[in-house]
């Protein structure tokens, strides 16, 4: 591990999304200098690159993965193809026939095709790369760490190697709890402080449930009890119980103590999120109704306040008086619950709640034309192999096609 990943005095520019990477993104200049050697300007320019892609790649590995055939595409026009077979182009040639310009006509130069930033190519085929430029991690290190740790699937199954080749139609997602946590803005002291108290009442509410032996069946009269007690509870007593089962009993099957294990992971998993005193309810309508009737909020003003107050009927209110609240501003009301609801705030996940981008995130916000992603399940494809166009190469590189040619020509001499 390189104690100064992101140096300043020595610029190494990183696939991540460091505010440190940006500085030295904005300050990168070239390094050839025509003092040096041939050798010496492909070194350079070697080291400056390869610091980007693929930098957890070893140079042995990276020599055997580079191809110096690099893909291009040519676009034609599709009306002047279904007209013609070209056999026209050829005709007259030579003989004085050949269509003369127009001198009038200011010749449209055709954009060159930057072939030499398409060395790099095969890295874009690594899982971990894609992740990253998928916008699901914030570096490569912390993609390959997500894949390392299994949190990662290629077409449905679980893959735990980050130098996995991607083919064609490949379909990878990542748990979008692991994306929110890369994507999102960290924690700050407050909202840290804030974690570590709830993670510790958690703690201390678990060891103080005491162990009770189980019943193999209740009487009629406990079954109506426990029909009114409290979910905590109930759960607190079903955690109990298959501790005790899988203490006491040894002629279990691995399978039942597999699933035991796990059913004991998801109350514990259940008993840690924090309970609030206010009704939860699952329509949307129903929780505005409630709120409103709550902050005593009335649509239209049909009585005044000492009608209210003078009712016999009226309902206690907190300062007597009704708050009224036009369509439009019931509207944005409406539309702030539904927010509140969908990023609701949580100090027990480990990003800031509710959630918002990461800093200096969209400086680095783009997705190339090979993958195609969708963001509200965390999931892209890739779609093919990157290729080069006139005009543009699809694989991203900070760096200029000079440099880039420097380097194939390094890896080139070196095969």
């Amino acid at each position: 591990m390189r104690h100064r990943f992101h140096g300043l005095k020595k610029i190494k520019i990183r696939q991540s999304w460091n505010k440190y990477n940006l500085y030295n993104l904005s300050r990168i200049t070239s390094p050839i200098s025509n003092r040096q050697t041939f050798f010496q300007q492909k070194w350079a320019a070697k080291s400056l690159s390869r610091a980007y892609h693929g930098e957890t790649i070893r140079e042995k590995h990276w020599q055997r993965m580079f191809r110096p055939t690099l893909r291009s595409v040519v676009p034609m026009n599709h009306e002047y193809l279904a007209r013609t077979d070209g056999s026209e182009q050829a005709l007259g040639r030579g003989s004085g026939l050949e269509k003369k310009p127009d001198p009038d006509r200011k010749p449209q130069g055709v954009a060159r095709t930057p072939y030499m930033n398409m060395v790099y190519a095969p890295t874009e085929r690594r899982l971990d790369t894609a992740i990253f430029r998928a916008l699901f991690a914030s570096s490569t290190r912390q993609a390959r760490q997500f894949v390392v740790h299994g949190y990662v699937k290629v077409n449905g199954k679980k893959m735990i190697y980050p130098g996995y080749q991607l083919n064609p139609g490949d379909m990878f997602q990542v748990e979008p709890e692991r994306v929110l946590f890369a994507t999102g803005a960290p924690k700050d002291k407050k909202e840290r402080r804030a974690g570590r108290k709830l993670r510790a009442l958690a703690k201390s509410s678990k060891d103080d449930v005491p162990e009770k032996k189980p019943e193999l069946q209740a009487a009629p009269e406990e079954a109506d009890a426990q029909a009114v007690q409290d979910p905590k509870e109930v759960l607190t007593s079903l955690l109990t119980q298959a501790k005790s089962i899988l203490k006491t009993t040894d002629d279990l099957s691995g399978k039942k103590k597999q699933a035991l294990r796990a059913f004991s992971r998801e109350v514990k998993r259940t008993l840690s999120r924090r309970t609030t005193d206010t009704t939860i309810t699952d329509s949307l309508d129903a929780q505005l109704l409630e709120l409103t009737s709550r902050l005593n909020i009335s649509e239209t003003p049909s009585t005044t306040i000492t009608e209210i107050n003078s009712s016999p009927d009226a309902k206690p209110r907190i300062d007597g008086r009704t708050v009224v609240l036009p369509s439009d501003e019931r509207r944005m009301l409406r539309e702030a619950l539904a927010e509140a609801r969908e990023n609701p705030i949580d100090p027990s996940k480990p990003y800031a709640t509710p959630w918002r981008p990461r800093e200096y995130m969209s400086a680095f916000a783009f997705v190339p034309r090979y993958l195609e992603v969708h963001h509200k399940i965390c999931s892209a494809v890739y779609l093919r192999h990157p290729v080069a166009r006139p005009g543009l190469g699809e694989v991203p590189t900070p760096f200029p096609a000079e440099v880039n040619g420097l380097t194939f020509n390094w890896y080139l001499r070196r095969r």
